[in-house]
C-alpha cells in the first residue's frame, strides 16, 4: 500500500509524514479493497469500523481512536426524499468520518502534533480525535467561523487560529506553516486517508436499507464526502453488490460554484473563482485542491450539477426544523438545491441527502 502522486506518479510508502509529492501534487492513495460481501461487515462494532476489512487501516490503534461515529439512521423526509442523519455524530457533522480513520492512521504513525485548516467541522472532528489520543492539534479557521465551532476546538484542548479573509486564504496560511515547520498536516483534503472515512457513507447505506437509492445529492466544496461517495460507489460496483451506478448531483452555492461551471463547459478542471459570502459556508471554495480528480469522477459517471438559490436557504431551513430536524445552514442549502433541481428537472422517485452538520453550530441568522 503506497501513495502515488496525482501530478507525476511518483510513489510513497503511506509511512510517509510529507503532506503533498515534491512535485507539488496530491496523493492518491494505490489500494484496492477486498470486494464487499455482508459476512466481512464486523456485526459486534456499533459504528463505520465496522467496515475496517474494506480500509487501509494499519494496526489496531482505531480502538483508541473511536467514538462510536458512523452508523447513523436514514429516516423519511417525505415519500420522495430520504435523509441520513449524519450529524448524529460525536461532534455533529459528517466529518468525524473522515477524522476517525486520518487519526487512526496518524496515531499509527506516531505523530505527536498536527495542524490543519477548516471552516469548522473539520476543525472540530479533528481536534476531538487527537484530543481522544493526546495528539496536540491546531485549528486554521476563517475569519466568520461559527463562535460555537470555534468554541468546540478550544474544548477538545486543540488551538483555533483565526485567520483574516476568505476559507482559501485560511488555507494558504496553514499551508505555510506545514512548509515552514514540518509540522503534519491532518487535512481533510490532501490526506487520501480521510476519503477511507467517508466513503462508509454509501457502505452504511446499503447495509441499512439494502439497496442504494437512485439519486444522491451531495454538496461540494472541496469534495471531501463526494470523493468518498464515489469511492463507497465504484467499490460496491466493482464487488458486484450494485449493478449500477446511481444518478449522484453535485450541489453547489449559486455564489461559489467552480464545478457547475466546469461540468457546463465540459472542462478537465475548474477556473478559480473568488469567494462571495454565502450560508452556505461549507462549501464556499473557490479553489478546490482536488478539482481534477473530482471532475474526472464527474465525467466518468455523468454526474449532474444544481446550484443552491441563496433566497431559498433559510425557507428550506424552516422547512426542515418543522419536521424536527434542525440543521446548519450549508446542509440546509443542499435540501435547497434538490428543491431546485426538482424544479428544473422533475422530482425523482427517490433522493438521498446528507444532514451534514448540526444547527446549533450554526446558528446565524
Amino acid at each position: 500500500m503506497e501513495f502515488v502522486c496525482t501530478k507525476c506518479g511518483h510513489k510513497e510508502d503511506v509511512t510517509t509524514r510529507k503532506s503533498k509529492c515534491e512535485c507539488g501534487g496530491l496523493w492518491k492513495l494505490n489500494y484496492v479493497p477486498t470486494k464487499y460481501s455482508a459476512e466481512l461487515i464486523d456485526h459486534s462494532v456499533w459504528g463505520l469500523f465496522r467496515y475496517r476489512r474494506f480500509m487501509p487501516l494499519t494496526g489496531d490503534t482505531w480502538q483508541q481512536v473511536t467514538l462510536g461515529e458512523g452508523m447513523t439512521p436514514i429516516i423519511p423526509f417525505d415519500a420522495h426524499t430520504l435523509f441520513k442523519m449524519d450529524y448524529y455524530m460525536p461532534t455533529l457533522s459528517f466529518k468525524d468520518r473522515g477524522a476517525a480513520v486520518l487519526v487512526a492512521h496518524i496515531k499509527a504513525l506516531g505523530v505527536d502534533k498536527v495542524v490543519q485548516d477548516s471552516s469548522g467541522n473539520a476543525g472540530n472532528s479533528v481536534a476531538a480525535y487527537c484530543g481522544r489520543v493526546g495528539i496536540a492539534c491546531e485549528i486554521f479557521v476563517p475569519e466568520g467561523t461559527s463562535d460555537k465551532k470555534i468554541r468546540m476546538i478550544e474544548a477538545h484542548g486543540a488551538k483555533a487560529v483565526i485567520v483574516p479573509g476568505n476559507r482559501d486564504h485560511c488555507a494558504a496560511v496553514c499551508r505555510e506553516k506545514v512548509e515552514k515547520e514540518g509540522v503534519y498536516y491532518a487535512n481533510h483534503v490532501y490526506n487520501p486517508f480521510f476519503y477511507e472515512g467517508t466513503k462508509t457513507y454509501i457502505y452504511e447505506t446499503y447495509e441499512q436499507l439494502g439497496r442504494i437509492p437512485e439519486h444522491i445529492f451531495v454538496p461540494v466544496g472541496n469534495g471531501t464526502l463526494f470523493i468518498g461517495v464515489m469511492k463507497g460507489l465504484e467499490e460496491l460496483l466493482a464487488s458486484g453488490a450494485i449493478d449500477h451506478m446511481p444518478q449522484v448531483v453535485a450541489v453547489q452555492s449559486e455564489l461559489c460554484q467552480p464545478f457547475i461551471k466546469a461540468m457546463a463547459a465540459g472542462a478537465a478542471d475548474i477556473t478559480a473563482e473568488p469567494v462571495q459570502w454565502t450560508m452556505a459556508e461549507g462549501i464556499a471554495i473557490g479553489l478546490p485542491m482536488r478539482s481534477a480528480e473530482i471532475l474526472d469522477y464527474v465525467h466518468k459517471y455523468k454526474v449532474q450539477g444544481i446550484t443552491i438559490p441563496e433566497d431559498k436557504i433559510l425557507s428550506a431551513r424552516e422547512k426542515i426544523a418543522r419536521q424536527g430536524i434542525y440543521c446548519e445552514h450549508t446542509t440546509a442549502a443542499v435540501y435547497a438545491g434538490y428543491e431546485h433541481y426538482c424544479e428544473r428537472y422533475g422530482r425523482p422517485q427517490e433522493a438521498l441527502l446528507s444532514m451534514c452538520g448540526a444547527g446549533l453550530k450554526s446558528d446565524h441568522a
